[in-house]
């Protein structure tokens, strides 16, 4: 039995918060895997919209680039709430995913990437916000990179981190780098790794 979304009915969707973020308030009910339907509940919705992550690698020198950023939802991480991450924007409406990869790598990092390799789309946290992923892996030259980046008019002060392939790995492994989506990148880098030096 596969259920999709004709199988969920919305009765009511109100807006219980607009401001930076905005979250719905929805009364709905939906199909059971015993038969019949649930009876009409209401959930919080985190509504967030689409993303695009974006791994910078340099397989000439096999390293990564990484923004360093203070992040809100980290303040009580025992390292930091200054985070490891991955280059990193929403979609605009109208934008595609690798006009948004192309945007934000020369907004936060300041440089452009020569081939986009899609990783995957992934729900962030599906329990509660509608937040989707892009991921990617984008390959650069990464020689004269660094520096401080991102928009002023959007509180965003980046610095660039650029290690070696086995130091960013080494962070996964030690907890040091701890957000999602700069963990599912450098796996998936780990495991195409040999492949995409031979692009060097």
């Amino acid at each position: 039995m596969a259920f999709d979304r004709n199988d969920v009915e919305v009765a009511a969707r109100d807006v219980a918060f607009n401001g930076f973020f905005r979250i719905e308030k929805i009364r709905l009910r939906h199909r059971m895997f015993t038969g019949g339907w649930s009876g009409y509940f209401e959930r919080e919705l985190f509504e967030r919209g689409e993303a695009v992550c974006v791994l910078l690698f340099d397989p000439q020198r096999d390293c990564v680039v990484l923004t360093e950023q203070f992040r809100i939802g980290a303040l009580a991480d025992e390292h930091s709430p200054w985070l490891l991450e991955l280059v990193a924007g929403m979609v605009e409406p109208g934008e595609s995913y690798a006009e948004v990869a192309r945007r934000e790598t020369e907004e936060e990092a300041g440089c452009s990437f020569n081939e986009l390799l899609p990783i995957c789309n992934y729900w962030v946290s599906p329990g509660g916000t509608s937040e989707r992923v892009q991921l990617y892996c984008a390959l650069i030259d990464s020689e004269g990179v660094g520096g401080i980046h991102g928009l002023a008019d959007e509180n965003e002060d980046i610095r660039l981190a650029r290690m070696s392939f086995s130091e960013a790995y080494a962070a996964v492994e030690n907890g040091r780098i701890n957000n999602a989506a700069t963990i599912m990148a450098l796996q998936w880098l780990y495991i195409h790794h040999l492949q995409l030096l031979q692009k060097k």
